[in-house]
């Protein structure tokens, strides 16, 4: 090797040695410093991009936990107020059965009433102030929202309230008016001949039931009585979801001493010769048989009966006794009051549709061509009269298992909220662990490569040192 003064290679040798274990010292302690391997893109510009964007799915992650965690709120708020609507809808229903029973004058039944009403406003009062956040959640607006349960775009879970107030809650029904409702108007003392019938006068045809849960054809035949026709209804309810059934409500006045009529309902037939005046048996032997009978005020006889084609008495003395509105004009003659058409669904809506021609019932009193049902709500319930006690805990019982319905729904969903925020925490826990990997430092290995660098950076600092002398040999040839 030469012995030149000029350039001192030896010394530039060791020079950069130096500035590498110095550049490696404190590339170490900024990694010690911060606890990261990755401080800038020069330290690992791929596990840059992959940190990154592992830390933009954490957050996410921790956000749709948060959100998850706000649904399984407001799911609970919304079911805890229906729970108690679901207590006062049951002490509605315990109050119509005791209402429809006949130990009950008109007093007693309107005490009743009045604690339904309260009732009935209380459900309605909690249906418009639940809220969760200023939100209303049982007053109808609510509708469907949708939940962020996820660290991307469109990962959600959706959440419907409906309107639990008592004007929405109830039995779809229709039946009574002719055109504007579905059903059969109900007449009363219609005159016929001797050994007279329920008259029909259906024309033959067919009608669409349009349910909640399908679609079914009923037809109709020129000779079939009211209840045929319900039977015939009742038979496609499993695909419709809509059931018919037949009621007749009358009033019998005038039953006097001679009376020589026959009063039958259904298959049950009672001599009104047998009663003479005595209105109050009479009663007690139609409640017997399970039909509602009360004596009113006046003296009238209030009959009610279900499922039948409607009550008859033939063999009616003339002017005798009374039957709705009319009488028989002569001996012998038979007086009708026949049953109407009730349809309802605890599914949903209905519409009944003409298919092949106009049915008409009992006199052109039903005619289909385009009808819908209307809803029969817990505001409508009355139980100041035993058949409309009745009616009402039909109207519960189809409230009720709305009711039911939509805390199903919600349960279900706070249980897949739960499962969601069991999978979003494992998912979070992995994806940390990942990034944790990628992004921070291993202390172990470099507090090794730290000391590995400050003890070359002081080797390269003696040699440096000793490399600066080599020039000083050349002063010895010059002696």
């Amino acid at each position: 090797m030469a012995v030149t003064v000029n350039t001192n290679v030896s010394a530039m040798t060791a020079q950069r040695y130096l500035n590498g274990a110095s550049n490696g010292v404190a590339s170490s302690m900024e990694k010690l410093s911060s606890g990261l391997r990755i401080n800038s893109a020069k330290d690992d510009s791929a596990g840059l991009q992959i940190s990154n964007r592992l830390t933009s799915q954490t957050n996410g992650l921790n956000v749709a936990m948060r959100n998850a965690n706000d649904g399984v709120s407001m799911a609970q708020t919304a079911e805890g107020a229906m729970s108690e609507t679901t207590n006062m809808l049951q002490r509605m229903r315990d109050l119509s059965l005791q209402a429809a029973n006949g130990s009950n004058t008109t007093e007693d039944r309107e005490s009743i009433q009045k604690e339904v009403d309260s009732l009935k406003t209380e459900m309605t009062r909690i249906a418009e102030t639940t809220t969760f956040g200023g939100q209303q959640l049982l007053d109808g607006s609510f509708g469907t929202k949708q939940f962020q349960i996820g660290s991307n775009a469109n990962e959600t879970i959706g959440i419907t309230l409906g309107n639990v107030s008592a004007n929405n809650l109830g039995i779809n029904q229709g039946g009574g008016t002719a055109g504007s409702k579905i059903g059969v108007a109900e007449t009363t003392g219609l005159v016929t001949a001797p050994g007279g019938k329920f008259a029909v006068d259906a024309v033959a045809g067919s009608i669409n039931v349009n349910g909640a849960t399908g679609s079914a054809e009923v037809v109709v035949a020129a000779t079939e009585t009211v209840t045929t026709i319900a039977d015939n209804i009742n038979a496609k309810s499993g695909v419709t979801g809509v059931k018919a059934s037949t009621e007749v409500t009358t009033t019998l006045t005038n039953l006097v001493a001679g009376e020589t009529g026959t009063m039958k309902i259904g298959t049950d037939e009672f001599n009104l010769a047998s009663y003479g005046d005595d209105v109050n048996r009479l009663a007690k032997d139609l409640t017997d048989k399970g039909y509602e009978a009360e004596v009113d005020k006046d003296g009238g006889l209030v009959i009610t009966a279900q499922n039948v084609d409607g009550i008859a008495i033939d063999g009616a003395k003339k002017d005798g006794v009374t039957l709705g509105s009319a009488k028989a004009a002569a001996d012998g003659n038979s007086i009708v009051a026949n049953a109407k058409l009730k349809l309802s669904s605890e599914e949903g809506s209905f519409s009944i549709t003409d298919k092949a021609a106009a049915v008409k019932v009992t006199e052109s009193l039903m005619t289909v061509a385009s009808a819908s049902s209307s809803v029969n709500s817990v505001n409508d319930i009355d139980v100041t009269s035993a058949s409309g006690a009745q009616d009402s805990i039909a109207i519960l019982d189809s409230a009720i298992k709305t009711i039911d319905s939509q805390r199903a729904d919600l349960g279900a969903v706070q249980n897949r909220f739960n499962h969601t925020l069991s999978n979003l925490a494992n998912i979070n826990e992995n994806v940390t662990a990942s990034n944790s990997r990628i992004k921070d430092v291993d202390f172990a290995a470099e507090t090794t490569n730290m000391t590995k660098n400050q003890i070359l950076q002081q080797a390269s600092t003696s040699i440096l040192a000793q490399a600066k002398q080599i020039p000083q040999s050349a002063l010895s040839l010059l002696g």
